[in-house]
C-alpha cells in the first residue's frame, strides 16, 4: 500500500534500505525529495528500495481543455459513450469515462450531424474536455476541431482504415468507404 509523505520527510534509516528516485540520503537517514506517495519495491537478497512517486502521477485526471485519446465503446443517435485512454501523450491508470454529444461533434452544420456517420464502437478518438465529470465521472467532450476526430478506426474486415478527406475513411483491402469524423492529426497527439 502507497502512504502519502511530505518533501523533505524523513523516511527511514539508510541502513535499513537503499534511496530510490524522489529521495536522498542525509546523515544515515532517507529523506523524501518530493511530495507524493512512498514506494518501498524489495530486491533480491539486498536492502529494499524506497523510492517516492510524485501525486500527479499515480493520479492524472482529466482537465477541461485537456486533449485526450480515447476509445468509442457504443453509440446511439443522441451521443457516442467513449473510455478516455490518454491525456495530452500521458497514459492513464485508470480509464475515465467520456461522453461526445451530437451537438458537440462538429463545429458546422451541428443539425445535419449524425452519430453513427461520426464514430463506430472501437474507434480512436482524438476529443476536447469540455467539462468535467459527475458522480459517474463522465467527462463531457468534444471533437469540434479539424484536429479532432477519429485518428483509427477499422473496418468490417478488420483492417485499418485510411482517411481520404475529413468525412471519410476507406478500408485499404476491400475499398469499402465508411464515414466518420475524422481528425486532421497532429504528429504530437498520435497514439499508435
Amino acid at each position: 500500500p502507497l502512504s502519502p509523505c511530505a518533501s523533505g520527510e524523513r523516511l527511514c534509516s539508510a541502513e535499513e534500505a537503499t534511496a530510490g528516485s524522489g529521495t536522498y540520503t542525509r546523515h544515515g537517514f532517507i529523506f523524501s525529495s518530493l511530495a507524493g506517495c512512498l514506494e518501498q519495491r524489495s530486491e533480491d537478497g539486498g536492502l529494499p528500495v524506497v523510492s517516492v512517486v510524485r501525486d500527479a502521477e499515480s493520479q492524472l485526471l482529466p482537465d477541461v481543455g485537456a486533449v485526450v485519446t480515447c476509445k468509442v465503446c457504443s453509440i446511439n443517435s443522441r451521443f457516442a459513450k467513449v473510455h478516455i485512454l490518454y491525456v495530452g501523450s500521458t497514459p492513464l491508470k485508470s480509464a475515465f469515462r467520456g461522453t461526445i454529444r451530437k451537438e458537440d461533434i462538429r463545429a458546422t452544420e451541428k443539425d445535419k450531424v449524425e452519430v453513427y456517420k461520426s464514430f463506430r464502437p472501437g474507434d480512436i478518438v482524438l476529443a476536447k474536455v469540455i467539462s468535467l465529470g459527475d458522480a459517474q465521472s463522465n467527462y463531457l467532450l468534444s471533437t469540434a476541431e479539424n484536429e479532432l476526430g477519429v485518428v483509427v478506426a477499422r473496418s468490417e474486415a478488420g483492417v485499418q482504415m485510411v482517411p481520404i478527406s475529413w468525412c471519410e475513411m476507406q478500408c485499404p483491402q476491400t475499398h469499402t468507404k465508411d464515414f466518420r469524423k475524422v481528425a486532421r492529426v497532429q504528429p504530437q497527439f498520435l497514439q499508435t
